[in-house]
């Protein structure tokens, strides 16, 4: 089985799915064949092929090989909203034992399989599973994204602990700038690379509407 990395954040809205593409690109320009996935994706749009979410689209165009769209994404839910509540909404049980044959399939093709969680560490992907029990059962090493605004030393911190805490690998984390720098930007992300106990793969900085590939130069991905 391919090795996995699962990219998650201190939060929803801090660019998870941008820093999942940035790190696709960064593995296929070392020659590696590398797919990614959303195993669970809310907010997704009705489509002559079924319902299609445009994170999920995205991973699934970064990916060389290009594997089918179920595989990519096997939970698409139409409600923008927390899963549990969209996949209530939509009559849905989101459960473990599809997400892993999607992503054997996955893994079958390709060096490396990117998977990006939903929300934070602890937004759940169904009733009673967590993102932990997918890490675990998949045994993936994780990615962190931190969102770099006031308040990002509370969220990462206590992110990287409930990873920990959960018996999961925390291998790296991005900073990343979802709006202009912040005042104390610099002061933030020199205290977070002093308290977080794993290195700093890269910082993106806030360029909206920019191409993924041009950030992949900017991230150092865990061999």
């Amino acid at each position: 089985m391919a090795q996995g990395l699962f990219i998650t954040g201190t939060d929803t809205g801090v660019g998870k799915t941008q820093v999942s593409l940035a790190v696709l690109h960064a593995l296929r320009a070392r020659g590696e064949r590398v797919v990614g996935m959303k195993p669970v994706a809310s907010g997704c749009t009705l489509t002559a092929a079924g319902w299609r979410n445009d994170d999920a689209s995205a991973l699934q165009a970064a990916s060389a090989p290009r594997p089918d769209y179920h595989l990519i994404n096997p939970f698409a839910l139409p409600d923008a909203t927390a899963p549990t509540i969209a996949a209530a909404h939509a009559g849905m049980t989101v459960s473990l034992a599809p997400i892993v044959a999607a992503y054997r399939g996955l893994a079958d093709e390709a060096d490396r399989v990117v998977v990006e969680g939903v929300g934070g560490w602890l937004a759940p992907l169904g009733e009673g599973f967590e993102q932990a029990d997918l890490v675990r059962a998949l045994d993936l090493d994780v990615v962190l994204v931190v969102a770099m605004r006031l308040g990002c030393l509370n969220h990462a911190r206590l992110t990287a602990r409930a990873i920990a805490g959960d018996g999961c690998r925390l291998v790296g984390w991005v900073a990343n700038a979802v709006a202009e720098p912040p005042e104390f930007a610099d002061e933030y992300f020199e205290s977070l690379r002093q308290a977080l106990p794993v290195p700093c793969l890269g910082w993106l900085p806030f360029s909206p509407g920019s191409d993924p590939a041009v950030f992949a130069g900017r991230l150092v991905v865990p061999a």
